[in-house]
């Protein structure tokens, strides 16, 4: 895309990016979603990078937003009865296209699993560029990434060796 356009980029990434969110367990994933893209709109002008790069900028910064959120409601007194990581309220709702039982899946992962998992598949994104939203070597994260499919397998009942993961 070489004029970027703020409402062309959600049209084609808030999709992915409100997957991610759902899979690390936002419990209120259409909030943090909007704030990612008011973040992306207003900083969209500054980007220096190419095409390549625009992706994994766009998931940096909603992996920060889902800290942030995890963050300030870990500072408030909870009202509410959810799970700890709020993956059974996304998981509850009706019309959500995510199969509850792979979202409780997730939820048996580590978080840095749950977050590489969620990076390759729901992002689309590369060992390489989750590497570098993560802050992680490659290596690291191709691990990872073979260590949770492998635990999900297990989880879900399927045949370990069956689960693709190297890239």
């Amino acid at each position: 895309m070489s004029e970027r356009d703020a409402g062309e980029l959600y049209r084609r990434l808030a999709p992915a990016v409100l997957g991610y969110l759902r899979g690390q367990g936002v419990p209120d994933p259409d909030d943090v979603l909007s704030e990612v893209f008011l973040q992306v709109a207003r900083a969209l002008p500054r980007f220096r990078g190419g095409d390549e790069e625009l992706r994994p900028w766009v998931f940096t910064i909603a992996r920060h937003r889902a800290i942030d959120d995890r963050r300030r409601r870990a500072r408030r007194v909870r009202t509410t009865a959810l799970g700890d990581d709020g993956v059974e309220a996304a998981a509850s709702r009706p019309s959500d296209p995510v199969d509850p039982q792979l979202l409780a899946a997730l939820r048996e992962l580590t978080a840095d699993q749950r977050e590489v998992v969620v990076l390759r598949f729901v992002a689309d994104l590369s060992l390489e560029q989750v590497a570098t939203v993560t802050g992680r070597p490659v290596g690291a994260v191709k691990s990872m990434q073979h260590r949770a499919l492998g635990q999900l397998a297990r989880i879900l009942g399927e045949d370990p060796g069956a689960v693709g993961g190297d890239g």
